[in-house]
C-alpha cells in the first residue's frame, strides 16, 4: 500500500471516528436531559460512524494479509489508538444509556405510588 494511500486511511479513521465522539457527547447531553429518544438518535449515528472507521481499518489490515507491503505508520497506530478508544466511550455511553433509563422508569414508578 503506498504511503499516500495510508495516510488517506488514518485520516478518514480518525475524522470518522472523531464524528462519532461528537455524537456520543451528544447522546449524553441528551441523556442528562432526559431527552432518550434524542440519546438514542445519536448513538445510532456514533455507531453508523464507527462502523465506517473500522471498516477502513480492517481494508487496511487484510490488504496486509493479502501480501500487501504496508510500511509502519505512526499516524496509522495513532488511527487506531483513535478507533478503539472511541468505541470504549461509545460501550460505555450506551450502558450508562441503560442505566439512566432504568433510574428514571424506577423513579416514575415511585413517584406514582406503585
Amino acid at each position: 500500500m503506498e504511503d499516500e494511500r495510508l495516510v488517506s486511511s488514518a485520516m478518514n479513521i480518525i475524522i470518522s471516528a472523531g464524528d462519532a465522539r461528537l455524537y456520543i457527547t451528544e447522546a449524553l447531553n441528551a441523556i442528562s436531559e432526559g431527552n432518550y429518544k434524542l440519546a438514542t438518535d445519536k448513538l445510532k449515528q456514533a455507531q453508523e460512524k464507527m462502523t465506517e472507521a473500522h471498516a477502513i481499518q480492517t481494508e487496511v489490515i487484510q490488504g496486509e494479509a493479502r501480501g500487501e507491503e504496508i510500511s509502519y505508520s505512526l499516524l496509522f497506530t495513532h488511527a487506531q489508538d483513535t478507533l478503539m478508544t472511541i468505541n470504549s466511550e461509545l460501550n460505555l455511553a450506551k450502558q450508562l444509556y441503560k442505566v439512566f433509563e432504568s433510574f428514571e422508569k424506577r423513579i416514575a414508578k415511585l413517584e406514582k405510588g406503585e
